[in-house]
């Protein structure tokens, strides 16, 4: 899913929610932050009109070296490497939130954690909860009429059907680089017997019916 937005009429926003890990989100929302920010001001324009941009990306999966951030929620900007408390701009914000994460490390806003209580487990959002926040009350209400949509129902479906497919995808890679390790393996295992026997001068023949291998295979060994 992805949701452009503009708050107050300075403010770009994109909001990104992925289910499967790609292995490359990290590069994959500087190009979105990049073509939003490039948009936020027109050809002939001052660079300072350009507006503050910011990329809220929630996964559905813990991203790979960010195993010591111990927090689902992290801000990132572009920083001095000795003086961290000095910030390039401010036009630049993104927000990543992983989701698996947040059953570990809770954040300080009661909000905040009510909000991705919602996102991950809407049924689980009481009369309490709504009571205090207005804003996920309608968000609840505006859930359960698309949940009763026949199209949306289809849509969620085909979600579900895709990451099923993706990691259906992935598992068949990595046993398919499992049996061509061990293929190739064996296959090595075999070359380095027939070489001791070629160094022992033994028959060609004999060493094709006791490795498998085949004549030309082992002409190339010696």
């Amino acid at each position: 899913m992805d949701i452009r937005a503009e708050l107050n009429n300075s403010i770009k926003c994109n909001i990104e929610m992925q289910i499967i890990d790609r292995k490359d989100i990290e590069n994959r929302i500087m190009f979105y932050w990049s073509k939003l920010y490039g948009e936020s001001i027109k050809v002939g324009e001052r660079y300072i009109n350009a507006k503050r941009t910011i990329i809220i990306l929630f996964t559905d999966y813990e991203i790979k070296g960010h195993e010591k951030i111990k927090k689902y929620i992290s801000k990132w900007q572009i920083r001095e490497e000795e003086y961290k408390e000095i910030i390039l701009t401010k036009n630049l914000e993104i927000y990543i939130i992983e989701l698996p994460k947040c059953e570990r490390y809770k954040s300080k806003s009661k909000e905040l954690n009510t909000w991705v209580k919602f996102i991950r487990k809407p049924e689980e959002i009481d009369m309490e909860d709504m009571n205090n926040n207005k804003a996920l009350k309608k968000a609840k209400e505006v859930l359960e009429e698309i949940s009763g949509d026949e199209r949306e129902k289809e849509l969620a479906f085909q979600r579900l059907m895709y990451k099923m497919d993706q990691e259906a995808i992935e598992v068949a890679g990595y046993d398919r680089g499992i049996e061509r390790g061990i293929e190739q393996g064996i296959q090595q295992g075999m070359e380095e017997i027939a070489k001791r026997m070629l160094k022992d001068n033994l028959d060609i023949e004999f060493i094709m019916q006791y490795t498998g291998l085949t004549k030309e295979e082992i002409e190339k060994l010696k």
